[in-house]
Formats: structure tokens, sequence, C-alpha cells
């Protein structure tokens, strides 16, 4: 149970951050093609197939399971270690690293021990287009890339166009339950939220991951609470308890997929649709 809290709350903490610096990854980076890869996050790896240079992808870390080819590709450790002697089999000529995931300490050292890094930072929905068009002139693909970033845009406009002028509604995103983490307003899943035109309720929050108590969730009383935990137990169920809070009295409990929402991945477009859908399906009961 403690290993899959700490992939729930660690996909939640790191999976888009906003580093202070090397926004964007626009550090220079050697002339030429790379021919062999390495990718120090899931979403990364993700989106080096996403732009057709998955060829060229030599290493990656755990939990790298989309696309399912990503899962033939060699593991040199997770997010915040690394397995040097694996990493030197694979004699990469390019390293692209997460800002604010992976520990500057590591990327640090990888810089030091001689490796070409490039850091590549998610910092919200519009980001993901830079990141396709950056690794897409990288590895020589940058048409392709271009395209998909295209495609990934226009998802992501048309959902903000469609939910512009709905009613907003209180969110409450259940990360954990125990204890009771959520998400604060640099989460780019409460960018998704307000995109659905809703109000994520601890917005006011800093904290990418705060820990909250159930007095403070029932004082802001949400309209619809939304949980992306995993496992055959239902994680919504706590809140049964406490027939006063809206989202409980009106049945407006959902559980969304982790998987979309996580990573800053092409399928975050997806994920936020999804979102989209379960606040219109509670505003429908808000107003009947």
């Amino acid at each position: 149970m403690k290993t899959l809290l700490s992939v729930l709350v660690g996909a939640v903490l790191l999976a888009i951050t906003t580093p202070a610096t090397k926004a964007q990854g626009r550090q220079p980076v050697e002339s030429g093609k790379p021919e062999r890869i390495v990718a120090l996050s899931p979403h990364l790896a993700e989106l080096v197939f996403a732009v057709g240079a998955g060829d060229l992808l030599v290493g990656t870390v755990e939990y790298s399971d989309y696309p399912p080819q990503a899962l033939s590709v060699a593991r040199i450790g997770d997010a915040f270690r690394i397995d040097s002697e694996k990493l030197a089999v694979l004699r990469p000529d390019l390293i692209l690293a997460w800002p604010g995931g992976n520990p500057q300490t590591l990327i640090d050292a990888l810089r030091d021990d001689g490796y070409q890094v490039l850091e590549l930072a998610a910092t919200g929905l519009d980001s993901v287009a830079v990141q396709l068009r950056r690794i897409g002139e990288l590895t020589g693909h940058a048409e392709r890339a271009a395209r998909v970033a295209d495609i990934y845009l226009a998802k992501i406009d048309r959902l903000r166009v469609e939910n512009l002028r709905k009613a907003p509604i209180r969110v409450f995103y259940q990360v954990a339950r125990r204890p009771l983490f959520t998400i604060g307003r640099k989460q780019v899943i409460s960018e998704v939220v307000s995109l659905c035109g809703g109000k994520n309720i601890f917005a006011d929050m800093d904290s990418l991951a705060p820990v909250v108590s159930v007095e403070a969730v029932l004082l802001r009383n949400p309209q619809v609470i939304l949980s992306a935990q995993t496992g055959s137990a239902n994680p919504l169920d706590i809140w049964l308890d406490y027939p006063a809070i809206a989202a409980v009295r009106l049945e407006n409990l959902y559980r969304v997929d982790a998987s979309l929402l996580a990573r800053a991945g092409l399928r975050l477009a997806d994920g936020a649709a999804q979102v989209c859908r379960l606040l219109d399906r509670a505003r429908q009961k808000i107003g009947d």
C-alpha cells in the first residue's frame, strides 16, 4: 500500500512542475542529430515515440509503459535514482531530463560525468506542444512533431472554447485518502479543472500536493469529488459518511483515469476531456 501511495503522490508532485530556471528546455544542445537517447521520465519517453523517434530511444525509467513499445526499452532506474553502470553501457549521446521531477543533483552529476543533458520543463497544458516540437527538431522529425503538437493544441483549445461560459462548479480532487492528499494551484490537474469550468477548492494553496483534513473539505463543500486512485477498493467511499457535502448529496463522486492526467504527454488532452465530461454530468445533477 505504501508503494502505491508513493507512486500516486509522486505522479502528482512531479508530473508537471514549475521550475525556476531553464523553462521549456531552451538551453543549447550540440549540433547533430542524436542517435542514442535516454529519457529520465515516462512522459519524455512517450513524447519521443510521439514524434516518431522511438527507434532512437535506448533507455528510460520505471513506469514507462506508453506507448506499448516503451515496455521493451531498457530501464536504468527511476526518476530519482539511476544505475550509472547500466547508463554507461547504453552510451547515450543525449539524455532528456525533467527539471522539477528529476533531482537537480542527479542532472548536474550526469553533466559532470560528461553526458549531454537537455532539460525539458513541463509547465502546463500548452508546454506539451513546446516539448514535442523541441524533441522533433533535435531528432530530425520536426514536421511530424509540429503536426502532432498542432493536433494536441487543437484538442485543448476546443475544450477551452466549449467550457468557457459554463457554470462554475466547486471541485475537490483526491490524490490519496490516507493521508488525504489533493492538488494545489500549481499542479496541472488544477489547470485542467479550470479549463473545464471547475474551481479547485484548494487552488489557494501553493503546494503541488498538499495534505488536507476532512474538516477542510467539509468547510469548502465541493459539488464534485474526483479521484484518480487505482485498486479494487473505491477510494471515494470515505465520503459517504458525510452526506452534508454537496458532492455526496448529488452523487457526484467520480473516478478518473490516472494514466491520462498524471503525465505531461499527448494523452493529457484526453484526460482533460474526461474531466470536462464528468463536470458536465455533475452540472446536470445540480440543475435537476
